[in-house]
């Protein structure tokens, strides 16, 4: 079910077609938002530059679909130099990644996603690579077993996670700059999908795409996402040009509230309020009630209803911040009503974009 979901901040199989790829910034001064982030970023690239040197380790954390990988791509493009992209389950063996650090160029970029689900061993072996530029190996077996140390390239390791708990104080402690990316201003989402639109050719109104950017629970995968989907509905329904009645009628089809809320989101709200009198009810209590897996709970449906302000965390449990009935017995627990259909294309010139 989390998979099909539009609201979804996770990686989706047709996030991964070219179009998609074409959205991503490709300089810093095409990256919208994040504006702390990106003047941090700037300054140590123009350092790094100066002196001739790889940009110094980075982490970025916060929840999925903010820009981590973007923003990887954005550091490689800005340094001039080749990114290979691995993810921290795909790094099965220390061999493994002993293979992709060989391979690697003078000051390439490594960026490893999920990388807090590294393993011990190969956490171990990447140590000495960020630290010294040298690979560790043991050569033979038993008594004439040896340790030999080979010289790597300069490089820098770019790492992306949603856990930063999770990565061991080690690893942690050997990336030179830490960055957490929050989600994105109604403002900021507008600009992406304007952006988004002009790279993809979609006529859209300003309103038409404010009203997709603040329902799009400020992540810029899930604004391309429903950008997509609002599309086909002008397309069909519509003379073709997304404005703010066309993106009303598209996402209420689509069951996506004013909140940006679908239907899951309303299911755990109700499952809180009609199953458990409205909490506090535990993590993999509530997993089990929605037939959902405790991860997608805690990192996809949690930060954004907290942030809304729906639920909060207690020792107990998911609560929410006051009575059911003042906080939750909204319509927000409701499918949004549709408006009326726009008319069918009749011809006629497009509105400004």
């Amino acid at each position: 079910m989390q998979d099909e979901r539009l609201v979804s901040p996770k990686q989706k199989e047709d996030d991964d077609s070219q179009a998609e790829k074409s959205l991503r910034p490709r300089s810093l001064n095409e990256f919208i938002g994040q504006e702390k982030v990106v003047g941090q970023l700037r300054i140590a690239v123009a350092a790094a530059r100066a002196r001739g040197e790889p940009l110094d380790h980075t982490l970025f954390y916060g929840p999925p679909g903010l820009g981590k990988t973007s923003l990887a791509g954005v550091i490689a493009n800005e340094m001039g130099v080749h990114m290979k992209i691995t993810s921290g389950p795909a790094i099965e063996r220390a061999g493994d990644l002993a293979a992709i650090l060989t391979n690697l160029q003078k000051d390439d970029v490594l960026f490893i996603d999920e990388v807090h689900r590294l393993n011990r061993a190969v956490e171990e072996v990447l140590y000495p690579g960020m630290e010294d530029f040298a690979l560790d190996l043991i050569v033979g077996k038993g008594p004439s077993a040896r340790n030999l140390r080979l010289k790597l390239p300069r490089f820098s390791v770019v790492g992306a996670t949603t856990r930063l708990a999770l990565l061991t104080s080690p690893l942690r402690d050997r990336f030179g700059s830490v960055h957490r990316l929050e989600f994105y201003s109604h403002d900021a989402m507008r600009e992406i999908v304007l952006r988004s639109a002009t790279i993809l050719n979609v006529p859209i109104t300003l309103d038409g795409a404010y009203e997709i950017g603040r329902r799009a629970r400020g992540t810029p995968r899930i604004a391309n996402r429903l950008l997509r989907r609002v599309r086909d509905y002008a397309q069909v329904v519509a003379e073709g040009t997304i404005t703010l009645e066309v993106a009303r009628a598209a996402l209420a089809a689509l069951e996506i509230d004013e909140l940006g809320m679908d239907e899951n989101d309303r299911r755990l709200l109700r499952a809180i309020i009609e199953l458990f009198n409205g909490g506090p009810v535990g993590l993999s209590t509530l997993a089990a009630a929605l037939a959902e897996e405790v991860d997608a709970i805690e990192d996809v449906y949690e930060p954004f209803l907290i942030q809304l302000g729906f639920i909060h965390r207690t020792p107990r449990g998911a609560s929410p911040p006051t009575t059911p009935t003042s906080t939750w017995g909204c319509p927000a627990v409701r499918p949004p009503r549709p408006p009326p259909a726009p008319p069918p294309n009749r011809g006629g010139c497009c509105s400004e974009v």
